[in-house]
C-alpha cells in the first residue's frame, strides 16, 4: 500500500477516521464492524478494518469479507448500460417502448386501489402520460416507476402485492417487465424524482440488447476484465466463510441478526438478477470498479468506457438542471442520500453545490449507498475514491455515518 503522504493525505488523520468511526458507531452498538478503503492518485493508501463481520460466531472483520451491496449495484448496472450506449445499441433519449414494446401504452395513476388479484392493476383509474418514458428517465429515477417499500401510494401497494423486484420472482427479469406493463406509473415521466425499480429495468435492457443474461454480461464484460473475482449475484459454498452476516437495530439498543451468513438465501443464485440491488462484492472489488471510473473508464490497460462517457457521471441529468429538493415526489421518500445540493446523473447521485450539502466535497463527485449502510463516492477533481462496507439494515444512523465518513476523509487532505 502506498504511503498516504505521497498523495497529499495524512496517515495520522486517516487513523483518526477509523478511531472516530469505531467509537461513534461500533462501540455504541450501531454497527458490528466496517472496512474503509481510500484511493487517491491511482493508489490505495488506506484500508481500515474495525470490529466484527459476524457477531454470533465472533469473527473479526477481514479484508476479503463479502458484503451485500444492495443499491451500490446500481452504478455497476449504469456502467453496463452505457457500454451498450457506446456500441450504438440504444440512446438515453430513446423512448423506452422502442426496446420494450409492451410498455408503449403505459398510463399514469389517477385514483383507485390495487386489486388482490395477481397481475392486474385492480380498480385503478388512469390517464395518459404527458410524454412517453425515455431511457434517461430510467437512469435518473424520473420514470414514474416506484418501489413497493415506499408505502406512500396505491401504486406502491400494488408493487408490494405483486412482490415486484423480489430476487426470487419466477421468470426473472422477463416476467418482472411484463408485470410492470400491467401497472400504472406513479406520475408522468420527468415530473418527479422517485427512487424506484428503474435500474432493474436497465438490467433487463442490458440483457435484451446484449443477447446475454444480465449476470453473464456483467461477469464477462465487467467483472472478469476488471479482476472483480468476488462480485456476483450469489455466494458459492467455497466463499461462505468470508460472507458477513447482516444485522438490524434491536429494540432497546444494539443489533440483532437480519440475515445469517451461514443460512442466507445468497448461497443460491437468484431467479431475478437485480440490477438495482442484487450483487455481493468485496471492498477490493468495488474499489477496482471505482478506480476504473477514476481512470476515465480504463484500469490496468482494460478499457471499459470512454473518458467522455465517464465525464457524464459528474453531470446533473435531471430535467432543467433541477436538484433533488426540487423534484422529490413526496414527504418521507426513501433515498440513499440527502437532497440538498444534490443532482442525479447516471444511476448515481452527484454533488452540485457543497454549500447546500453542508458536508465537505467537490462539485461533480458522484456517489451512492446500499440498504445495508454501505457507501462509496468518486471525486474526479481530487482523484479520490472511498469505499465503505458494513452490514446493517434499517438503521437511522445511515446518513449520519456517511456524513461523518466524508468529513473525516476530507479532513485528511494536506494538499
Amino acid at each position: 500500500m502506498t504511503k498516504a503522504e505521497s498523495v497529499g493525505l495524512s496517515s495520522s488523520r486517516l487513523a483518526t477516521l477509523d478511531r472516530v468511526m469505531k467509537e461513534r458507531y461500533v462501540d455504541n452498538g450501531l454497527l458490528p464492524g466496517f472496512i474503509t478503503q481510500i484511493c487517491r492518485g491511482g493508489e490505495v493508501v488506506h484500508t481500515g478494518l474495525v470490529g466484527k463481520m459476524d457477531l454470533e460466531r465472533n469473527k473479526p472483520m477481514r479484508e476479503d469479507a463479502l458484503f451485500r451491496i444492495y443499491s451500490m449495484t446500481k452504478p455497476i448496472t449504469a456502467v453496463a448500460l452505457m457500454m451498450l450506449v457506446e456500441e450504438g445499441k440504444l440512446g438515453l433519449d430513446d423512448d423506452v417502448h422502442v426496446h420494450i414494446p409492451s410498455w408503449k401504452n403505459l398510463r399514469v395513476y389517477a385514483s383507485g386501489v390495487p386489486s388482490l388479484v395477481q397481475n392486474t392493476a385492480g380498480q385503478f383509474i388512469t390517464v395518459p402520460p404527458k410524454r412517453r418514458m425515455k431511457v434517461v428517465d430510467l437512469v435518473t429515477h424520473t420514470s414514474g416507476l416506484t418501489y413497493g417499500f415506499m408505502t406512500r401510494t396505491a401504486v406502491d401497494a400494488a408493487y408490494r402485492h405483486l412482490k415486484l423486484g423480489d430476487f426470487q420472482t419466477p421468470g426473472g427479469l422477463d416476467a418482472f417487465i411484463e408485470q410492470l406493463a400491467n401497472l400504472p406509473l406513479d406520475f408522468s415521466p420527468g415530473e418527479h424524482w422517485n427512487y424506484s425499480v428503474s435500474i432493474d429495468v436497465m438490467g433487463y435492457l442490458v440483457q435484451k440488447l446484449s443477447g446475454q443474461t444480465f449476470g453473464e454480461f456483467l461477469r464477462t464484460r465487467l467483472f472478469e476484465p476488471l479482476g472483480m473475482k468476488d462480485t456476483s449475484f450469489s455466494v458459492p459454498a467455497s466463499k461462505l466463510e468470508r460472507f458477513a452476516s447482516c444485522y438490524m437495530p434491536k429494540k432497546g439498543g444494539g443489533l440483532e441478526l437480519q440475515d445469517d451468513a451461514g443460512k442466507s438465501t445468497y448461497a443460491e443464485p437468484p431467479k431475478l438478477e437485480s440490477g438495482g440491488g442484487g450483487l455481493v462484492s468485496t471492498t477490493h472489488d468495488y474499489m477496482r470498479f471505482c478506480r476504473m471510473m477514476l481512470g476515465g473508464g480504463t484500469l490496468d490497460g482494460v478499457h471499459i468506457l470512454s473518458p467522455k462517457t465517464v465525464d457524464m457521471f459528474s453531470l446533473n441529468l435531471l430535467p432543467g438542471g433541477k436538484l433533488l429538493t426540487d423534484m422529490v415526489a413526496g414527504e418521507g421518500l426513501f433515498s440513499e442520500a440527502g437532497y440538498a445540493g444534490i443532482g442525479f446523473s447516471i444511476g448515481c447521485g452527484v454533488t452540485m453545490d457543497p454549500s447546500l450539502t453542508r458536508v465537505p466535497g467537490t462539485p461533480g463527485e458522484f456517489f451512492w449507498g446500499g440498504a445495508a449502510s454501505t457507501a462509496f463516492w468518486i471525486d474526479p477533481k481530487e482523484d479520490l475514491a472511498v469505499v465503505f462496507m458494513t452490514q446493517v439494515m434499517g438503521t437511522d444512523a445511515r446518513l449520519t455515518l456517511r456524513r461523518d465518513l466524508r468529513t473525516l476523509a476530507y479532513s485528511a487532505f494536506t494538499s
